[in-house]
């Protein structure tokens, strides 16, 4: 055989690396920190294996352990110590978030981001104010105007509690113009907003609906999240956010959906993010306990294949294992 062309010499040692596409850093992961101001002590989250709610007072504790495998970013969920119909406890300024943050700003160096949402908050699970007899009607759902202030002064006691991004996650039409405009005018301007543009109601959520205690009492979010069966649909919901001034475009699930990544990637001029989500984290963990898969190797390629979907930063459960591995 005369072959000139034979990519095999570009995949041994040495060479390998030198020509590798796609790299992971420690400083590409985001970790998620759940915060619980019910509990005094921390609490495992048996749906995900090495992860705990930990209490306000261990906030900073808990923060130290991600800072110590060189990631450097993470993401604040709170639960809080009570609910009610309008999710108060989301914008209070003695909310278990904003306590949280103010511990970690004044403690440590991490870059604190905090979702913004309302579901974790209010007593029936929904990411927002429901429409009249919505618990027994299967076709309503939340109000979407009304929910739009609620988002806005959540956001905003986030960053004046000290976080330094926030990341709305309801899928809200028009959340990212209220939470810019209630930024701008409380003197937040520089506080980026890194949006859930394209969060699909996923059947992989299910382990963190344990972990922040934000399943829904009724029915499902079908009519705020987005069809799983939509691609095109994504790129005019992320149209939207960056019109309305969108930082960081966030796509949720990451695996199941690398095609909607690569296309905003491909589509829009600004740092995209991808969730590798509960149920990614929970499903390779199931596998690795029965013998099926090695945890760590399948880690580390499914968020090598996040990346080279074209996501800049990743929001991930792995985020301190595989960082360890990486500096090891």
């Amino acid at each position: 055989m005369d072959l000139t062309d034979r990519p095999r010499r570009l995949r041994r040692d040495g060479v390998r690396g030198l020509v590798s596409e796609t790299s992971l850093s420690p400083s590409d992961f985001v970790a998620p920190v759940f915060v619980d101001a019910t509990t005094d002590e921390r609490v495992a989250i048996e749906s995900m294996p090495g992860h705990e709610r930990v209490p306000v007072e261990e906030a900073v504790a808990r923060v130290e352990e991600v800072l110590a495998t060189g990631v450097e970013a993470v993401m604040v969920f709170g639960v809080p110590e009570s609910k009610d119909e309008r999710g108060t406890r989301a914008y209070a300024e003695d909310g278990v978030v904003q306590e949280a943050v103010r511990r970690i700003r004044s403690e440590t160096d991490a870059y604190v981001i905090t979702d913004v949402c309302l579901c974790e908050y209010t007593s029936h699970g929904h990411c927002g104010v429901l429409e009249e007899d919505a618990s027994d009607d299967p076709d309503l759902t939340v109000k979407n105007d009304e929910t739009l202030d609620l988002l806005a002064a959540t956001a905003v006691s986030h960053a004046e509690a000290g976080a330094e991004m926030v990341a709305p996650s309801s899928m809200t039409d028009g959340m990212v113009a209220a939470i810019r405009e209630a930024l701008d005018d409380a003197g937040f301007a520089d506080v980026p907003v890194m949006s859930y543009a394209a969060k699909y109601e996923s059947a992989f959520y299910g382990p963190f609906r344990d972990a922040a205690d934000g399943a829904p009492a009724f029915g499902d979010r079908r009519h705020y999240q987005m069809d799983p069966a939509n691609r095109r649909e994504a790129t005019r919901e992320v149209a939207l956010d960056v019109e309305q001034g969108a930082d960081v475009l966030m796509v949720k699930p990451a695996l199941p959906y690398l095609d909607v990544v690569a296309d905003v990637r491909e589509n829009f001029d600004r740092p995209v993010a991808a969730y590798n989500v509960s149920g990614e984290y929970a499903m390779l963990h199931a596998a690795a306990d029965r013998g099926w898969l090695d945890l760590d190797a399948t880690a580390r390629e499914s968020l090598l294949s996040i990346k080279r979907a074209g996501a800049d930063l990743v929001v991930t459960y792995f985020a301190e294992r595989v960082a360890e591995s990486l500096t090891e």
